[in-house]
């Protein structure tokens, strides 16, 4: 018979304040990572992520190697969402922000962190969102028309919005009411294209063609259209015409001027000096 031992506890606020010390904490990392469109340096430590979370320890492998210097890249969540992910990761739990509470939610579902989305566990109300249900106690008690725009672009970065078939997107971009900007709009157009043209072995600018035609680029200011112009150099995705066709609206401040290119605001359309010479009303 094995005598049971006896289980001392010590003070969890001190343990857990020295490891919430090493988030983002260059001291014995083995792993870095290039995070959100600002990309942003974060460093952590290889074991904890991979003993933790097991997309992590796909993503990482099991071959540790002493002083990994090769950034991972992980473009689609912002900065401060991954941070948020990597706090819970080291300490088990995490202090969350009203600005940012959806992008950690997504995160914390795209990497499987089943413990993090409980943190929210479903009490009462849904909210229905490209065909995708967030239940979340946390968004109920909060939810406004301005919480709800933000919903709509954190389900823009989600698994289930680049499994949209391009029938069913294609209404959703043809949409006044839709709350979302059009540089948000721009951008989520693009991811879902790549992840078709992956999965279905055919050029990106093939792929994105029925939905490409419905984006409203007159919509976005100068230094956007001419960031989207560079970006579209290095990699085809939307017609050039298309591209011609907005600068067209921007060169005779008109926006029934270039025929093709539509300009119709959108509800979540952010405003620009420039829209003040379209056509619309806002």
């Amino acid at each position: 018979m094995v005598t049971p031992g006896l289980v001392v506890q010590g003070q969890a606020a001190p343990f857990s304040t020295a490891l919430r010390s090493l988030v983002n904490n260059p001291w014995y990392s083995d792993v870095r990572f290039v995070v959100g469109q600002e990309q942003q340096e974060v460093f952590a430590h290889r074991c904890l992520l991979a003993c933790r979370c097991k997309f992590f320890q796909r993503l990482l492998g099991t071959e540790p190697g002493p002083g990994v210097t090769s950034p991972v890249v992980l473009s689609t969540v912002p900065a401060e969402a991954f941070l948020a992910v990597l706090e819970f990761l080291y300490t088990n739990s995490v202090k969350l922000h009203r600005h940012s509470v959806l992008e950690v939610l997504t995160a914390a579902v795209e990497y499987g962190l089943e413990e993090l989305r409980e943190v929210w566990e479903v009490k009462t109300g849904l909210v229905l969102l490209l065909g995708i249900w967030l239940c979340l106690e946390f968004v109920v008690k909060v939810l406004d028309v301005e919480l709800v725009c933000e919903a709509l672009q954190e389900a823009l970065r989600t698994r289930g919005f680049l499994e949209l078939s391009a029938a069913a997107l294609l209404p959703l971009l043809r949409s006044d009411k839709l709350c979302v900007d059009e540089a948000e709009l721009v951008q989520a157009a693009r991811s879902w294209a790549r992840v078709g043209a992956a999965v279905l072995e055919r050029p990106v600018a093939e792929v994105a063609a029925p939905v490409v035609r419905e984006l409203r680029l007159a919509l976005l200011a100068p230094t956007e259209l001419s960031a989207l112009e560079e970006q579209n150099r290095q990699e085809p995705f939307i017609p050039v015409e298309q591209i011609v066709e907005a600068w067209k609206c921007h060169a005779l401040r008109r926006g029934a001027a270039a025929r093709g290119a539509p300009c119709h605001r959108r509800r979540g359309t952010l405003p620009r000096d420039h829209h003040c010479f379209l056509d619309h009303p806002f």
